[in-house]
């Protein structure tokens, strides 16, 4: 079969190729990727910025139809639609493991970086660690199952209410995803961006924003001071990982509010941290997802609650894989979703 393959280190070394077609072990299902989505992670690799174990098959976004099951598979069986987890194997003995914030292994190999991913006509996958597409949600909207269930778990980390006003930075497919999972829990949503993101914005209204802004037409302070009495808001989900969003952001929320880091910077940064302890904010961070998190995302796909295929923008056939990772890497639209060819 054909395959997206990191073959050793250094920035680049990606080829399409031809590589041994996996068979499942106890436990294992092979999967048929119908549909695969393109993460940050994926370029990361390509520069050869993020940990990874080459030779290895790219991909960590994806959906597909179960073709064979290992040994012992008891939940899962030949033609089921699925998505699966990043953390593809974890140690189950570690602290973390035993608390169900498997997440946080250390010795944690995930889904195309740590094993073999899905930038490839079949998969292997865990079956702990697979779960099942809701009848409603296409091949398409199930590739971008893996970044919802990590929005999910960042706002299960916040705490939201239906009486928050909350601020969403960055209209990205992040920050359109964490827009309407802060909806779901029927809390006021602002989202950000700059004039770069004026479609963007469009979308966010579209998909239930109560307010968009673009902070260098607007005085962002002066317009979310005047949406809470002048206190401030409630909650900060910053997900355009930008050092100046960080500050602004410090700036705007309320004393006493909640801060959470959903976007990854990718470099350290340098921000106004004494605001933390001076406003007595509380800050979390987000790490991948967990089981939770994902039974979450998936009721809420199933009850109509989040659309997805509104925010793929770029469809390529695998091979075209350079095309595509052009396409991300320059922000072009919103998510990519490409496809393994015969």
């Amino acid at each position: 079969m054909k395959a997206v393959v990191k073959e050793k280190r250094g920035v680049g070394n990606v080829v399409y190729k031809d590589v041994k077609e996996p068979q499942p072990k106890s436990g294992e299902l092979k999967v048929e990727v119908k549909a695969a989505g393109i993460c940050g992670t994926d370029i990361h690799i390509y520069h050869d910025r993020f940990r990874y174990n080459p030779p290895v098959i790219l991909g960590h976004e994806f959906s597909g139809v179960v073709v064979e099951v290992g040994e012992g598979v008891k939940d899962f069986k030949v033609g089921d639609r699925v998505t699966a987890e990043a953390p593809a194997q974890i140690c189950g003995t570690c602290a973390y493991c035993r608390t169900g914030n498997y997440n946080l292994c250390s010795n944690r190999l995930g889904l195309g970086w740590g094993v073999d991913g899905c930038f490839a006509k079949y998969c292997i996958i865990e079956e702990k660690m697979a779960h099942k597409l809701p009848d409603n949600v296409t091949f398409k909207a199930g590739a971008l199952c893996e970044p919802l269930a990590c929005v999910v778990h960042g706002i299960e980390l916040t705490g939201i209410t239906a009486t928050d006003l909350v601020v969403v930075a960055g209209p990205g497919p992040i920050g359109l995803l964490t827009l309407q999972a802060v909806k779901a829990e029927g809390a006021r949503v602002v989202v950000t961006g700059t004039s770069v993101d004026s479609e963007r914005l469009k979308m966010a209204e579209q998909l239930g924003a109560d307010y968009t802004i673009n902070i260098e037409n607007e005085d962002l302070y002066s317009e979310i001071k005047s949406l809470t009495k002048g206190y401030g808001a409630d909650v900060i989900l910053e997900c355009s990982g930008s050092q100046a969003s960080v500050n602004t952001c410090l700036e705007i929320v309320k004393k006493g509010g909640k801060y959470t880091q959903v976007g990854l910077f990718g470099k350290p940064i340098t921000i106004d941290f004494e605001k933390v302890a001076t406003k007595e904010l509380r800050v979390t961070g987000v790490q991948s997802q967990k089981w939770t998190a994902w039974e979450k995302a998936l009721k809420l796909l199933e009850a109509g609650k989040i659309q997805l295929e509104p925010l793929v923008s770029s469809e390529y056939p695998m091979s075209a894989w350079e095309e595509a990772f052009k396409a991300f890497e320059s922000k072009q639209g919103l998510k990519t979703v490409m496809y393994p060819e015969e």
